[in-house]
């Protein structure tokens, strides 16, 4: 239906849209979080570590010149291609001034091979101006905002610390699609107390944004973090990898056909990953979801546009 794939993949989105296989280039801009510096919180997410979420991202201490020279050179013998997205990953990706955020995306766009931007940020951290740039960013190069949504329920907003209600997300999604910007949801299955009913009705409540994209991770347990030790006192239910595949394909057959689905999986340092160990075996997990799409002769959106 897309390739060789029954779901709406970012690969077959690039492959249509430049012609061939397109890599993102996964960039640390040297920025923080509201959630970090006091205007929000001071330690971050609770799942979120001293590096963010940007693991595989390249030193902060490099140029951003510098960081796409090195993903390059790291990236090159697996993947032959000329074209890459440059992906600020690391932290939010908003937040800072005007000027210093223009000065390092166009510092991007102006390396060879660079087609395009990703951007992830908060819903919180997109004032006027930085609309404005991300707008003006949009009219030049090929340019997607990620959003870390994660849930749509309070009560486990509250728990994970993510420090802004669901309206916030909402407004931002009207802003970016005012603008005509492409805009990706994050969803954590996995959080806990939440059902299997809690996080389909996330998926059904971003698949009703008709936005352009969305990622599903899964929620995994890194050493170190506040999770950790919270986990260590107060063990909760892990996803098996069986229920996460079945989550996943559920979640598919919820979304829009024309959604690109640029994640099905989330994949941490095997060094820094306590729970679940299933989840480094990443290939045998995206293998799961295709087995189990066409055991059950489904595919992205066959239950989009019923009644939920």
């Amino acid at each position: 239906m897309w390739g060789n794939k029954r779901y709406h993949t970012l690969n077959y989105e690039m492959r249509k849209t430049f012609g061939q296989k397109v890599i993102k280039l996964s960039l640390d801009g040297g920025f923080t979080c509201p959630n970090r510096d006091g205007r929000v919180g001071s330690r971050g997410c609770i799942f979120c570590g001293e590096e963010g979420s940007g693991e595989f991202a390249a030193s902060r201490c490099l140029s951003i010149r510098e960081q796409i020279d090195e993903q390059k050179r790291l990236l090159s013998p697996k993947w032959n291609t000329d074209k890459h997205i440059a992906y600020f990953q690391n932290f939010t990706n908003t937040y800072s001034s005007y000027t210093d955020l223009k000065d390092k995306y166009y510092e991007a766009l102006s390396q060879e091979g660079i087609v395009g931007l990703a951007i992830a940020t908060r819903p919180d951290c997109l004032p006027e101006d930085i609309l404005d740039l991300l707008e003006e960013l949009n009219q030049k190069t090929y340019l997607w905002v990620e959003l870390g949504l994660q849930t749509i329920h309070e009560r486990t907003s509250k728990f994970i610390r993510r420090g802004y209600p669901l309206e916030t997300y909402d407004k931002a999604v009207e802003e970016l699609k005012k603008r005509k910007i492409k805009v990706v949801t994050h969803l954590i299955f996995g959080l806990p107390n939440e059902s299997r009913e809690d996080m389909l009705e996330s998926v059904k409540y971003v698949a009703n944004t008709k936005t352009w994209g969305i990622k599903f991770h899964l929620l995994y347990i890194q050493k170190g973090t506040d999770l950790y030790h919270y986990y260590l006192k107060n063990p909760f239910p892990l996803l098996s990898r069986d229920e996460y595949i079945s989550l996943v394909v559920d979640g598919l057959e919820y979304l829009p056909p024309n959604m690109v689905v640029h994640r099905v999986t989330g994949d941490g340092k095997k060094e820094l990953l306590y729970e679940p160990k299933w989840s480094l075996d990443k290939l045998r997990v995206l293998s799961g979801i295709d087995r189990e799409l066409m055991m059950r002769n489904s595919y992205q959106g066959k239950k989009w546009g019923l009644s939920y």
